[in-house]
């Protein structure tokens, strides 16, 4: 049994089907990859396992549960966090404020003291910045703080949607760095991001997204192999 698992999910927003009976699976230990163009489906995806839409039919399941049908909070209380596309930090308050934020269902002070020192150990500048305003940070900066607010929450799967998002190269490498020594530490990752190759590159096994159909999976090798998505999404 994989740890999160998607069956034959089809999702709406309106009239407008966004997926159409999508099926994936991330298992423990894995970085799972879902590439696609926008509006292929890959957030609508991502929300829908995090609770904040509900599937028109099909299941959600994680670690063994139905959670089809469960909100948000009680998601993130089970274990799935999310870092989301354009970061959505809290602007005005502090990187540690925030990262405490991250933190917010927990009430295990040494827990939640020993996830902020590995937070720091990954992405030591923002040890350097810890008192510093959120908003005035730099885009890459924010990023790191955006994935570090979702590992204060101690998760059993981290969903990155779009890490890589308006970085500078050097930053890129970076993350995708962080992602790698995340996973290597024991967390599962599911990886949206239109960057397909840097994806391919960390994942153990990716699914290719089309007008919210899965078109193509395999091994982050194999797909990155393909013909079709070497044409449509590595340039080559």
């Amino acid at each position: 049994m994989a740890l999160l698992e998607v069956e034959s999910v089809n999702a709406f927003y309106g009239r407008i089907q966004a997926l159409r009976g999508i099926s994936i699976e991330v298992d423990k230990g894995e970085v799972v990859a879902l590439i696609g163009s926008n509006g292929a489906g890959k957030t609508t995806t991502l929300r829908t396992i995090s609770g904040l839409m509900h599937p028109q039919s099909g299941t959600v399941r994680f670690d063994g549960r139905d959670i089809t049908r469960t909100g948000p909070s009680k998601i993130v209380e089970m274990g799935i966090c999310q870092s989301p596309e354009g970061r959505r930090l809290f602007p005005r308050m502090t990187v540690v404020d925030n990262l405490f934020m991250g933190a917010y269902t927990r009430n295990d002070k040494p827990g939640i003291a020993t996830d902020m020192d590995r937070v720091f150990t990954l992405f030591p500048r923002l040890k350097e910045r810890r008192t510093q305003i959120a908003g005035t940070l730099s885009g890459g900066e924010q990023q790191m703080l955006a994935m570090g607010r979702a590992l204060m929450a101690s998760p059993k799967l981290l969903m990155l949607d779009e890490p890589s998002l308006g970085l500078a190269p050097i930053l890129i490498e970076t993350i995708f760095s962080i992602v790698r020594e995340i996973n290597a530490q024991g967390v599962p990752v599911l990886l949206v991001e239109q960057n397909a190759s840097k994806a391919l590159e960390v994942a153990h096994r990716a699914y290719v997204l089309e007008t919210g159909s899965i078109v193509m999976t395999g091994t982050g090798k194999e797909v990155a192999a393909s013909e079709d998505v070497q044409k449509a999404y590595l340039g080559i």
